[in-house]
């Protein structure tokens, strides 16, 4: 059974997002993390845009909030989004990672040491290679692995980062990641 979902993007993955968070059903069992790359400058509007579109409540994360599940918590702008012992969220203001805070990477990983093969990694649209070692890590873990198919991404250099650092992911447009989700829910592993 999983327990989490660690989805990942940037350029692009705010129009994935919108295909995968209509399909999260409000009886799911799991967590779902979210960090998209956003301007450090100003406030997030994305738990008020994905709210209306979620049957799960959508929020931005808080450090040391239990991570609990069928919840979605998102990341705030200019912190890294942890997961520690509970779990619970962690936020960080250690440098950037691959010019971002937050880094695909530091949530992937941290969210690997904690849930291990309980554990469904997705990577979306984007522009650099972040979250191509955390999508490895998972993997490494146990979990799940699920790439943007390149091809249906606004800008593929994220997910063609992945695919080259990450035997067998499932490699699925953003409704087929959606498919996947809501079969994984309903034969009783999300």
């Amino acid at each position: 059974m999983f327990r989490a979902i660690v989805i990942g993007g940037s350029s692009g993955g705010i129009d994935a997002l919108m295909e995968l968070m209509p399909a999260l059903p409000a009886t799911l069992r799991a967590a779902v993390l979210v960090v998209l790359h956003l301007p450090r400058d100003r406030p997030s509007m994305l738990a008020e845009i994905f709210q209306p579109r979620c049957a799960l409540p959508v929020r931005e994360a808080c450090d040391k909030e239990p991570l609990l599940p069928g919840t979605v918590y998102l990341a705030p702008p200019d912190y890294h989004f942890l997961v520690d012992t509970g779990p619970c969220a962690a936020l960080s203001v250690d440098p950037p990672v691959h010019y971002s805070r937050p880094s695909i990477d530091v949530l992937f990983e941290s969210a690997a040491d904690q849930y291990g093969e309980a554990l469904v990694g997705v990577l979306l649209s984007g522009a650099n290679d972040d979250g191509a070692a955390g999508l490895q890590a998972i993997g490494a873990a146990g979990g799940l692995m699920v790439v943007q198919d390149p091809a249906s991404a606004l800008v593929p250099a994220m997910p063609r980062a992945a695919l080259a650092r990450c035997a067998s992911p499932h490699v699925l447009s953003p409704a087929g990641i959606a498919q996947l989700l809501t079969r994984l829910h309903r034969e009783g592993s999300l």
